[in-house]
């Protein structure tokens, strides 16, 4: 699924953040950097647990690659995802699957901010991967 801006695709507007959300984060357990950018506006600010914050796309791409360069797999189990005006909030479990095999799941809670084109200008997630 292309990252089609949440506006635009609006049948109810929990059916449509729900699909959309799952849409992000399919990206991001493939590890496709590039069709999880198309989610980010040119100029958005990307924050995750206590690494410096990134700004701008090439920023982010090169960061996030970075991570999911130390990473066999990821895998995201969505528990609850909620809607408020230009903001999306999801929560759930995420498993990390190392490079040697071994695995580490913990909880995580994502914080989206949405511009006035449904695209994503801040990214926040909330998770505490220090056994990473």
């Amino acid at each position: 699924m292309s990252g089609k801006p949440i506006a635009s695709r609006r049948e109810t507007p929990q059916t449509s953040a729900d699909d959309w959300v799952r849409a992000l984060l399919d990206h991001v357990d493939a590890k496709e950097t590039n069709g999880w950018l198309e989610y980010l506006s040119n100029d958005a600010r990307f924050y995750f647990g206590n690494a410096p914050p990134l700004a701008g796309k090439n920023a982010i791409r090169e960061g996030v690659n970075e991570f999911f360069s130390t990473l066999s797999s990821i895998n995201h189990d969505l528990a609850e995802i909620l809607t408020l005006r230009d903001t999306v909030i999801c929560r759930g479990e995420v498993t990390y699957t190392r490079l040697d095999g071994s695995t580490l799941t913990i909880p995580f809670a994502n914080v989206l901010k949405l511009d006035g084109h449904g695209l994503i200008r801040e990214y926040l997630i909330y998770a505490d991967t220090s056994e990473l």
